[in-house]
């Protein structure tokens, strides 16, 4: 998922925000225990988060794909005082992770974990969001976008992580490939769809914007 060199990387990171000592543990302990650690927002992509949530100021915020937490703390430095962050993830195993970085931030009473199929909890969500982050399981993608659109405010902004999938998305697809397929329809679903506008950002693995109208 590296398109540019190291040292390029290395230099993007420095001249950005510092990442918070709370987020650099869950880094650190994420690599150290979890399966999978390149998952992981890290710092660069979670101050992007960040920075946009802080822009928008959102009041409600939805994450697809919870991981160990990162992202979701980096969506929450943005929440309105009065805001709360709903995220859902079907791993078992990690809720106690995420519970305890959770219960170390700023936000502990501003998130809400849901453990459980996204698809069945979304529409159990009977309120409207300003921000959403997509970053779960590639072959609902599309089902998610179609699902939330109409939950959104209207001004929302969707955010899709992992939409370049390591340059996959140019490459000749192999037939049992069912993630780079979903991806690929999913780039063309939200670039095209009239209730919304949409600008892919090659940032780490690649993350668009998508705002509805």
């Amino acid at each position: 998922m590296h398109f540019i060199s190291e040292e390029l990387e290395n230099y993007v990171a420095q001249h950005s925000q510092p990442e918070p000592e709370l987020l650099a543990k869950l880094n650190k302990e994420t690599h150290q225990k979890i399966l999978q650690p390149r998952m992981l927002s890290g710092h660069f992509q979670g101050r992007v988060l960040s920075m946009l949530s802080k822009l928008i100021r959102p009041k409600t915020i939805l994450e697809i794909g919870t991981y160990t937490g990162y992202a979701a703390l980096c969506l929450a430095e943005g929440l309105s005082e009065e805001g709360m962050l709903h995220t859902i993830d079907n791993n078992e195993e990690l809720v106690e992770f995420q519970k305890k970085y959770f219960e170390a931030s700023d936000y502990k009473n501003q998130i809400v974990q849901h453990l459980g199929n996204a698809l069945e909890i979304i529409p159990t969500l009977e309120q409207k969001f300003d921000l959403v982050f997509i970053d779960a399981d590639k072959e609902n993608y599309s089902n998610y976008f179609n699902m939330i659109v109409p939950m959104i405010h209207k001004g929302g902004v969707i955010l899709s992580d992992n939409v370049l999938w390591s340059g996959k998305i140019l490459g000749e697809v192999k037939p049992n490939d069912k993630s780079t397929k979903a991806l690929l329809a999913y780039n063309k679903l939200i670039n095209e769809d009239e209730r919304v506008e949409t600008v892919l950002l090659p940032i780490r693995d690649g993350l668009t914007v998508t705002r509805v109208k």
